[in-house]
């Protein structure tokens, strides 16, 4: 965990943290190692490696797209846990895993804690656990020394974010507008609003995600917040697939833009 916090305090320098999601698993486990050492190649603070899952539930087309492709692929928790050990060999890049509870749930929550410890892991966010029902994963989290990531969504009332926020100790992932995943023209206008609420609760970091996807949305949101996170816009470079064999170029190249 303390990767992360230590990432946002040296992208205070450069005006806050870009955080960059990409689907595990696609197009292939090896492939998601070079593409997470791209991203940070191209400016990435923190990785979000999304476990595919068959039954998304906050997802767009683009990351429900690249969860089956992972998915046709072999993709597997240990599998991708196998993956973040190969990163780990290169790079010392702040890690942390998005999932569904359900693959926690089936592997054990412990187990999996310490499987994800073990291998490097920095935090875990559980896009469908409830902070009322949460308290098991936070110890096990702890005892691991795992960041926990809960989502505060725009319909949250202060106390459900301040709920949220007390089960929170890697950073507080604020879902920017209400909806799924995918790119957005223009940001949500309660955006800054929301993200004043949180920081009124709030200790950790704070990062805004979901439907930013260009330089100018980064730029707008690293504003308000610690932190943006970007996701389709890259997993639809990876969706172009690697005929090319230039598949970790091309997404260094659209980090780098997107950092600015």
């Amino acid at each position: 965990m303390q990767r992360i916090h230590e990432a946002f305090e040296r992208s205070n320098e450069r005006g806050g943290a870009l955080i960059i999601y990409i689907t595990g698993g696609d197009p292939t486990l090896d492939d998601t190692v070079e593409l997470v050492l791209a991203a940070e190649r191209g400016g990435a603070d923190i990785i979000e490696i999304g476990v595919p899952y068959s039954n998304p539930l906050a997802d767009g087309p683009v990351i429900q797209a690249a969860c089956k492709r992972a998915l046709a692929a072999g993709a597997s928790v240990r599998g991708l846990l196998a993956s973040v050990a190969k990163i780990r060999e290169r790079s010392e890049v702040p890690i942390v895993l998005m999932t569904c509870f359900n693959p926690v749930f089936i592997f054990g929550l412990e187990k999996f804690a310490q499987a994800a410890a073990e291998v490097g892991v920095d935090g875990v966010l559980i896009s469908d656990l409830p902070p009322y029902e949460a308290e098991a994963w936070t110890r096990a989290a702890s005892a691991h020394d795992l960041g926990t990531v809960l989502l505060v969504a725009p319909d949250n009332t202060d106390e459900q974010i301040a709920d949220a926020l007390a089960m929170t100790t890697g950073f507080s992932y604020v879902i920017s507008r209400p909806g799924t995943t995918g790119a957005r023209q223009e940001l949500w206008q309660g955006l800054s609003d929301l993200v004043a609420r949180v920081r009124g609760h709030a200790a950790v970091p704070v990062a805004v995600g979901f439907g930013i996807s260009t330089t100018e949305q980064v730029a707008d949101v690293l504003v308000m917040a610690d932190g943006a996170v970007v996701g389709s816009e890259v997993m639809k470079v990876v969706g172009e697939g690697n005929a090319d064999g230039q598949l970790a170029a091309r997404v260094e190249d659209a980090v780098a833009r997107l950092r600015g």
